[in-house]
């Protein structure tokens, strides 16, 4: 993952009012495999960020995926 991928929660984060699913933006990397995500709503407005370990977030994709050769 890298920075500006948009990605999913796969776990709720009770202390910081996500829930599984959420879509957010990575912002940062603090140090390897922990990102800084950006939540916002469908106005572009921020509601949340929060510190999370890759393993808790899924990417996702908006182009079909490449087959291999």
């Amino acid at each position: 993952m890298k920075i500006l991928d948009v990605v999913a929660l796969l776990d709720d984060l009770p202390e910081s009012r996500l829930h599984r699913g959420q879509v957010g933006t990575i912002v940062e990397e603090w140090k390897s495999g922990v990102y800084e995500v950006e939540f916002a709503d469908m106005s572009g407005r921020a509601y949340a960020s929060a510190a999370i370990l890759e393993n808790r977030l899924m990417p996702l994709c908006f182009e079909p995926a490449r087959q291999a050769a």
